[in-house]
């Protein structure tokens, strides 16, 4: 693998979390806007007057920024996505991912690049070859093995299939995050139950749920092997990057636009940190545990490689929700920033924190920081605790803001 030759590609589903890539290292960034993205109803999603922003804050950092306008697209949705568009294009977003045919053409009559969403199901050399009529990147169905992928990336070399900028087809892939039991996402559960179709970012995760299995001439009902039969552990190749890579990916996609800045910036910061230890052969199991150990303390459901390997069956979670080593508990927010001596202020508005502990901050400048609290400052004067009401200062690089959240870290035992 040649040095930096593999885009890392984080989700930024806030602001906080746009400056947490930025900092972890990702080479780019991936968000969506209004309705017309898959996480639709699972974030506050930006709106069409933040694109500048966004690609502000992006081109400053000098990463690429890309807008998901992927979901399943009505006639009622076209004057809002025109309007979406001439604003990408205006602010020189880099691409919109796209699977709907109606985006597809309408970037092509701006000149807007189009990478091909997961949402299209790219399994074969046919499809990448069709698709390269319209794209450079391809993001691949995350069902296919390592095998497949392999295949996929030889043929667009020996066939020479080249994008619309001339140059060979990308091949785009997910390598951590959460996983649908449906087919690239594809999932109609959530619309025929609760009429809130999952193809429009409306899901309402009805997957995640315990389900009963009933015996209807009996009666009995019984659980099966305890575990949520259609909710998947989250994926994760930390441990099989390598592998990945040699494989022909050219883009390692991270999941997870509803999580927070801390997901995001522990994610980003571990995969960057593999991907340049592979290229300076300190790629080794021991390091691949303290990643894993790190990956475990954010948001996650459990890990599994997913079919890269060539696993038939998935694997299931048996929690309903997070099983992260460790929990954050909000405490407060920025109250005051003194600017000359670089310290921050922060108002406790719940529970208590005491010296010793573990914060974490996040906020518009910040993204995303650890401080261990060895000492504790409380109103001005030294203290073991701080409660609701008090506020705490400390030594702080970013200005603090009203807007920045304070929480406690607290290990959990797993």
């Amino acid at each position: 693998m040649k040095k930096n030759s593999i885009e890392l590609l984080s989700p930024a589903g806030s602001f906080e979390c746009l400056q947490a890539a930025i900092n972890g290292g990702a080479d780019a960034v991936y968000f969506g806007v209004e309705q017309l993205n898959m996480r639709a109803k699972s974030v506050n999603a930006f709106t069409v007057n933040d694109i500048r922003k966004i690609a502000t804050v992006c081109h400053k950092n000098g990463i690429r920024a890309y807008i998901t306008l992927n979901t399943i697209m009505y006639d009622h949705d076209m004057q809002l996505l025109r309007t979406i568009l001439k604003e990408v294009k205006k602010q020189k977003i880099d691409a919109v991912i796209a699977a709907d045919f109606a985006v597809i053409e309408n970037c092509q009559e701006l000149g807007i690049p189009v990478h091909i969403s997961t949402q299209a199901n790219i399994s074969n050399i046919e499809t990448v070859k069709f698709y390269s009529r319209f794209s450079d990147v391809v993001v691949l169905a995350r069902e296919l093995t390592l095998k497949q992928v392999d295949n996929i990336s030889k043929e667009i070399i020996r066939k020479k299939i080249k994008g619309v900028s001339g140059d060979l087809m990308k091949l785009e892939a997910f390598v951590h995050g959460a996983l649908c039991m449906a087919i690239s996402g594809k999932c109609y559960l959530s619309l025929h139950t609760q009429n809130s179709s999952a193809n429009r970012g409306a899901c309402k995760q009805n997957c995640r749920h315990p389900y009963k299995v009933t015996d209807t001439e009996t009666n009995d009902e019984f659980l099966l092997d305890n575990e949520y039969i259609m909710s998947p552990k989250d994926l994760c190749t930390i441990h099989i990057l390598d592998k990945l890579i040699n494989s022909g990916i050219d883009v390692l996609k991270i999941e997870g636009r509803s999580k927070g800045a801390d997901y995001v910036y522990t994610v980003t910061k571990c995969y960057r940190e593999a991907l340049e230890a592979i290229d300076t052969n300190t790629y080794t199991a021991a390091r691949i545990k303290e990643w894993m150990d790190q990956l475990s303390t954010v948001y996650n459901r459990g890990f599994w490689e997913g079919y890269f390997m060539g696993q038939s069956l998935g694997e299931w979670t048996k929690e309903p929700g997070s099983i992260a080593t460790e929990k954050k508990i909000y405490i407060g927010k920025g109250s005051k920033y003194y600017p000359k001596i670089k310290v921050g202020e922060f108002l406790i508005e719940s529970g208590s924190v005491k010296a010793g502990d573990t914060i974490m901050i996040t906020g518009f400048a910040v993204g995303m920081a650890k401080e261990k609290m060895e000492t504790l400052t409380v109103n001005g004067m030294k203290a073991e605790k701080a409660v609701k009401g008090d506020k705490i200062t400390f030594p702080f690089e970013v200005k603090v803001t009203p807007q920045d959240k304070l929480y406690k870290i607290v290990e959990l035992d797993v």
